[in-house]
């Protein structure tokens, strides 16, 4: 062979081996960055290529894919009563989707590997690819029940319903909402502009209240400080006597914490129950000083603030606020400091003590099933921690029960059922209305729902009206019976 036959065939050589090199860089190196590039118009029409799954609960179909006509698309993605429950299906648009159509995205798509078998099958048997079902623990008249009630007054907040015994999400609302159906559509320009537009809107109706934000809890935090209190010396219950001043002196300050509206709680000295049943800040205050912040902190923690919570979407944290001296601490212990929660953090709280003490781990899919209906994944239940001992709990309930009974919380009374709960007003710190709060759970002595609403300025005028028990608890009324009258 002549010197140029031999230059040739290197050359040759040195290019297919350049372009294996390339070759396995563009598919093993670059694969995930090209699949999932804005430009790939194939990735684009691939993803309404597929039948994805639907989203369902309690039997009711709340996202699909339905076939069209078009060429182009084979598939599009419809939402049955699209802003009851687009917080909890999210949207699907053509290069990103949320909550539910995100977080299980390559299950609802048939890409998931749990889904090789079913493929397999589908491809021996020339059926086309399915991607799987999600049915999650909504049920439809609880949310539609709590859709209703925040929705007729007006304002803007959010309810979460928890099954206690379970952590199993019975309901999900947050309000404003929007239409999960106008993002999911296959044209880019009437997509882009619109999630821009309800991006920019100051009601924030993309955001889900439930867990995506986190606010002062005002007096409902009084529970979690009563349950230190209790834990603290287990002799105490609700018949022990503390001072409750007028106002209370915050130390190393020239400031005192007044009652709400300046008045008295009782003779000075009242009982833990009496307490919780006019929400006196001052006796809640001087709990906080006594026990001081670790302990405090301690109970919050105990009850879930600061868990990396997932449901399957990702959860804010709650936090009781950072170590600060005592004046900030009672503050705290009244939840009007650095104390941010979530509703569902509320909700868990409820449940915590509806369930003797323990917080379950609370989950929004149910099972996740094939095209042909068997069986991929199924909820399992799993605790989360002992937030107080079953005695703790049972007082609790006790007091709960009288504060809906004689207290703040008496328009959240159902007939023939006793209701335990507890309000809240807090106050915010942009000069806005305080907002207006209510945990409770039902029936007390064998619990089947438990609930946190949070109305956004719920409070914005003046007397009993506009406090948690006037604006938030009949709401969580209307929650709870539609539990209780299945």
């Amino acid at each position: 062979m002549n010197s140029t036959l031999k230059r040739t065939a290197v050359a040759c050589l040195a290019m297919f081996a350049l372009l294996m090199v390339n070759v396995n860089y563009l598919q093993a190196v670059r694969a995930e960055g090209l699949s999932t590039d804005a430009r790939n118009t194939r990735n684009f029409y691939d993803r309404y290529a597929v039948e994805r799954g639907r989203i369902t609960a309690g039997g009711k179909v709340i996202a699909q894919s339905v076939e069209t006509d078009s060429t182009e698309f084979k598939f599009v993605r419809k939402y049955p009563e699209g802003e009851l429950y687009a917080h909890i299906t999210g949207f699907f648009s053509p290069e990103s989707a949320s909550a539910i159509e995100g977080t299980h995205n390559r299950l609802l798509d048939g890409s998931s590997s749990d889904l090789l078998l079913r493929r397999s099958i589908d491809l021996f048997t020339g059926e086309p690819t399915k991607g799987a079902n999600v049915e999650v623990t909504i049920d439809p008249k609880v949310q539609e029940a709590a859709y209703d009630a925040l929705r007729e007054s007006g304002k803007r907040g959010a309810v979460v319903a928890l099954e206690p015994k379970t952590g199993a999400i019975l309901a999900m609302v947050s309000l404003p909402t929007y239409d999960p159906a106008e993002l999911s559509l296959t044209d880019k320009s009437k997509v882009f502009p619109r999630y821009d537009e309800l991006a920019k809107q100051k009601n924030q109706p993309l955001l889900n209240r439930t867990i995506d934000r986190t606010y002062p809890p005002g007096s409902t935090f009084k529970v979690v400080t009563m349950a230190a209190y209790l834990e603290d010396d287990t002799s105490r219950g609700p018949q022990t006597t503390v001072e409750a001043p007028q106002r209370l002196p915050l130390p190393n300050t020239n400031i005192s914490l007044p009652n709400y509206g300046g008045a008295a709680c009782g003779s000075g000295q009242v009982t833990l129950v009496f307490a919780l049943e006019r929400s006196c800040n001052t006796p809640f205050g001087k709990m906080g000083i006594e026990l001081g912040y670790d302990k405090v902190q301690e109970q919050s923690v105990k009850f879930g603030m600061g868990e990396e919570l997932a449901i399957p979407m990702g959860v804010a944290k709650s936090d009781f606020g950072p170590r600060e001296d005592e004046a900030a601490v009672a503050m705290a212990s009244i939840g009007q400091r650095s104390n941010q929660m979530t509703p569902l953090q509320m909700a868990m709280i409820s449940a915590g003590i509806a369930n003797e003490g323990t917080v379950m781990k609370p989950y929004l899919v149910k099972k996740v099933t094939d095209s042909k209906g068997d069986s991929i994944e199924d909820a399992e239940q799993e605790e989360l921690s002992e937030a107080v001992s079953t005695e703790t709990a049972a007082k609790l309930r006790d007091m709960m029960v009288s504060v809906v009974s004689n207290g703040t919380a008496n328009r959240a009374q159902v007939p023939g059922v006793q209701v335990a709960g507890k309000t809240g007003t807090a106050e915010t710190a942009d000069g806005q209305p305080p907002h207006a709060w209510f945990i409770s759970f039902a029936p007390a002595e064998d619990p089947k729902v438990a609930l946190a609403v949070i109305v956004e300025s719920g409070a914005a005028n003046v007397g009993a009206e506009a406090t948690g028990g006037g604006t938030a608890a009949p709401i969580g009324k209307a929650v709870m019976e539609a539990v209780l009258n299945k």
